[in-house]
């Protein structure tokens, strides 16, 4: 029977609602790694991102589906786990390499002991990215050294840079369970990790980059489902447009809710205010004035937290004002 593989829960390396509270965890010196993450994030570095793709990962046809999907039907090389190039439609020689149809027989057998209903993952779809502006081929080379010191030797792997969106972003393709018969179990901590690492990794190819909790940049915009997400950017999201209308809906009859969550959201600001101040005055005291004038700085100009009802309904009433705003006036000289 597989083993579950676990990374250790860990803190972020800049935890800094931890300061707010005081205790063991908010030492009193900050270490200089702690320092340099303050530097990037008040100097607003770009954010590394790191997703997992939730959906079609627990057969083998729709893992050969996605396989095709990330390298464009054939049209775009992959990279495996070797650095050697796959060229064309490679679904199937990877899940004949990979085993994977080995696992999926191991695994319906202990479906069909365990009654469960749900089959675990066959493979782990991951996808890195930056924002627009960041160098493709570093995103690339960063993905392939994060792969090779995390993965290589354990877990079968493929990746492909796609550029064909303004954020570049690399997708790869990790086999679930490994050589050694483990399998990867991602937890929250397991992602926030891999987003360090990432992030480590372009700036070791000098590309500045960081990997900071929302809530410590000021930001409350709460993560959407991949899915919904994608979908939003196309302007398709039924999900979305049921959450406008109920929206528009309360504001056309002047009635407000309170939102679940929202209570958490301003606690969860209070404290990370809190926490830039200590940091400021950690740093007032070992003598870096200039980076704690910074960190002053940046946390005055923090945003107000709002949740996604709050920017649904700040968008409307925008929209609205401009609509209501009379067209400019345009002078005329005599005819």
């Amino acid at each position: 029977m597989a083993k579950t593989f676990r990374l250790p829960k860990e803190e972020p390396l800049l935890n800094i609602a931890s300061y707010a509270r005081g205790g063991p965890r908010a030492a009193d010196r900050l270490t200089p790694s702690q320092i340099e993450q303050i530097r990037l994030t008040v100097n607003r570095a770009p954010e590394a991102v790191v997703k997992v793709l939730p959906r079609s990962s627990n057969d083998l046809k729709a893992v050969g589906k996605h396989i095709d999907y990330i390298g464009r039907r054939g049209n775009l090389e992959l990279e495996g786990d070797g650095g050697e190039r796959l060229q064309g439609r490679v679904a199937e020689a990877l899940l004949e390499d990979w085993d994977l149809d080995v696992d999926d027989m191991r695994r319906q057998g202990s479906l069909a002991a365990a009654s469960k209903r749900t089959p675990p993952k066959l493979v782990h779809k991951l996808m890195f990215s930056m924002p627009p502006g960041t160098p493709p081929q570093k995103v690339l080379s960063a993905v392939r050294n994060f792969a090779r010191e995390e993965f290589y030797g354990n877990h079968r792997y493929a990746m492909v840079l796609h550029t064909d969106e303004p954020h570049p972003h690399v997708h790869l393709i990790l086999k679930a369970v490994s050589e050694q018969g483990v399998r990867l179990n991602i937890k929250k901590s397991t992602l926030r990790y891999w987003r360090s690492q990432f992030a480590s990794h372009l700036r070791g190819l000098g590309v500045a980059a960081n990997a900071t909790e929302r809530a410590v940049r000021g930001e409350s915009r709460s993560a959407k489902k991949d899915g919904i997400y994608r979908a939003s950017l196309r302007g398709d999201s039924s999900f979305l447009r049921t959450r406008v209308e109920a929206v528009a809906n309360d504001l056309a009859n002047g009635r407000t809710r309170a939102e679940p969550g929202k209570q958490s959201v301003l606690e969860t600001r209070t404290d990370v205010m809190h926490g830039w101040r200590s940091v400021a005055d950690k740093l007032e005291r070992s003598g870096q004035l200039k980076l704690a004038t910074e960190v002053a700085r940046f946390s005055q100009a923090l945003r107000e937290p709002a949740t996604d009802r709050d920017q649904i309904a700040e968008a409307l009433t925008a929209n609205s004002r401009s609509r209501l705003r009379p067209p400019p006036t345009t002078s005329r000289g005599p005819r």
